[in-house]
């Protein structure tokens, strides 16, 4: 087996035209050289340098070596270098996925966070829902996935042990119906979802969905679901136009306006958890590291990973 030292020595015997030269370009000692030039004949199995007296010549092989050695190690040396950076932080890349009331919030202001600190890691955004975005970091293609979970269900992972993941709390993001400005509950602080039993609704994502089917279920009736749409605004915009009511998260509501509308807690009340998920190897990459540190800042929430092994340029 040809290594990196092998292919150093071989070129700096060219170079140098000596072993003493070798040596001292190298900093080896001249018997460390013709140890290792022994070891390299031994394993090419053929004869590698020709000795005439203090001066020594490459042979055929020995010049093929030679003449590789010269990409082969501009080659090491770059990915050398830049390793170096990204474990600095002066380098590297994150591919993000977020499910879509996230990236825009909750994300853009942890990008922000990201870019300020380490502007040269590359972000890469995709929005996801969790099943989606955490089988695409199950399956290599993203490094971090911002996912939500409401109370007492899984992350939509089916059979796959969560033990295999890390993940990371950020914030727990309260649920609320949201009816219009002239509905007759309009003025409640509090409301139990039965108090909507005879309302059409207006359903998000198929989590979502499940998550109204399931605490209405809790308060004994089956939710009469008039639209489904994704999008939180659309879903508003329904709700202002007396369409139906609708539960919206408060990452939602506290960033889009809803002047036409009112937002009711509920009692009793429900919440979904906000979680950045990545794997135990990925996390010790430095840009990822640093990615999982923003979205814990953006989130007001602290994430414990490991710091990087050399300080940001």
């Amino acid at each position: 087996m040809i290594d990196a030292a092998g292919l150093r020595v071989m070129k700096a015997i060219a170079d140098e035209g000596s072993f003493t030269g070798a040596a001292h370009s190298l900093g080896f000692s001249q018997p460390a050289i013709s140890q290792m030039v022994r070891r390299l004949e031994q394993r090419t199995g053929t004869v590698l340098v020709e000795r005439y007296g203090r001066q020594v010549r490459l042979t055929e092989a020995g010049q093929v070596l030679a003449r590789h050695a010269v990409g082969v190690l501009a080659a090491l040396d770059a990915a050398e270098e830049e390793i170096t950076a990204i474990a600095g932080l002066r380098a590297g890349r994150v591919r993000l996925q977020a499910f879509p009331s996230s990236s825009a919030t909750l994300v853009p202001k942890a990008l922000a966070i990201l870019k300020r600190h380490h502007p040269d890691i590359v972000v890469t955004l995709t929005e996801a829902e969790p099943p989606e975005s955490l089988a695409a970091l199950r399956n290599g293609d993203c490094d971090v996935a911002v996912a939500f979970a409401y109370e007492g269900a899984d992350l939509g992972v089916l059979e796959e042990d969560l033990s295999l993941l890390q993940t990371h709390h950020l914030l727990d993001d309260e649920v609320r119906v949201v009816v219009p400005k002239s509905h007759q509950l309009a003025d409640r602080q509090s409301v139990r979802l039965s108090d909507f039993a005879d309302e059409e609704w207006i359903a998000g994502c198929p989590r979502c969905r499940g998550h109204l089917v399931s605490l209405a279920d809790h308060e004994g009736f089956r939710p009469n679901v008039a639209f489904e749409i994704e999008d939180y605004v659309a879903q508003i915009g329904l709700v202002t136009a007396g369409l139906g009511v609708a539960l919206v998260p408060d990452l939602i509501l506290n960033a889009a306006k809803h002047e036409d509308v009112a937002t009711l807690s509920l009692s009793p009340v429900s919440r979904r958890q906000i979680l950045a998920v990545t794997t135990s190897d990925l996390q010790r990459v430095p840009a990822v590291a640093a990615a999982l540190r923003a979205l814990g800042e953006a989130a007001g929430a602290r994430v414990d990973v490991p710091e990087p092994a050399l300080s940001p340029a």
